[in-house]
């Protein structure tokens, strides 16, 4: 089994991901600004850690297998992930992504549709860049992955696809998955070890 540091622990992917690791037997370090409101029980390490504190990160996560970050990206930037995860040579990262970089049609990502709504796009946008950037980086083994439109509480079917780059969409036309399934296809790809530099995409 492996040791895990989930950054962004608290909120409703980062939680996800944390139960999900657990049922698979992992160890995991849990990082929130305010780590005091998770639980305290066996093979689980609450830090109270600011993802823009570089330095107090990279000492968080040091002696990890793999890093999983759950945070806004607008909030949080590439560097001020990759950089402490470098400094602390942790080798796999696996990032939450946003549906905004999927590609609704050749060449048209899904930020860039004329009925994307206004308040989601300065978040879709910073995680189009933040890809963007991981593209570009060669010392660690990074995987992006991206979520379906709709990203909402709902069941845990263990029955989803995995796409690429591009939106996946249901028969019903409607493109969603609930967290739970999320995670579960998140945790896949860390055991997996499927698309190393490559973003991926779950949706039913």
């Amino acid at each position: 089994m492996s040791n895990i540091a989930i950054i962004g622990a608290t909120g409703n992917v980062g939680s996800r991901l944390l139960e999900e690791a657990l049922r698979r037997g992992h160890t995991v370090t849990a990082i929130a600004r305010d780590a005091s409101g998770i639980p305290a029980r066996d093979r689980v390490t609450p830090q109270s850690v600011d993802a823009l504190d570089a330095d107090a990160l990279a000492t968080a996560i040091a002696g990890h297998d793999a890093v999983f970050s759950a945070t806004r990206f607008v909030s949080v930037s590439e560097q001020a992930i990759v950089g402490p995860v470098r400094c602390a040579g942790v080798r796999r990262l696996l990032v939450v992504g946003g549906a905004g970089s999927l590609y609704a049609a050749p060449g048209q990502r899904v930020l860039d549709l004329p009925d994307f709504p206004v308040a989601y796009k300065p978040e879709a946008t910073a995680g189009a860049d933040f890809l963007d950037a991981l593209r570009r980086e060669r010392d660690i083994d990074w995987t992006f992955v991206s979520p379906s439109a709709e990203f909402v509480a709902g069941p845990r079917t263990q029955k989803f696809r995995i796409g690429v780059d591009e939106l996946l969409v249901d028969s019903g036309g409607r493109s969603w998955i609930s967290f739970d399934d999320f995670a579960i296809a998140f945790l896949d790809e860390f055991e997996r070890d499927a698309h190393i530099r490559q973003r991926i995409t779950v949706g039913y």
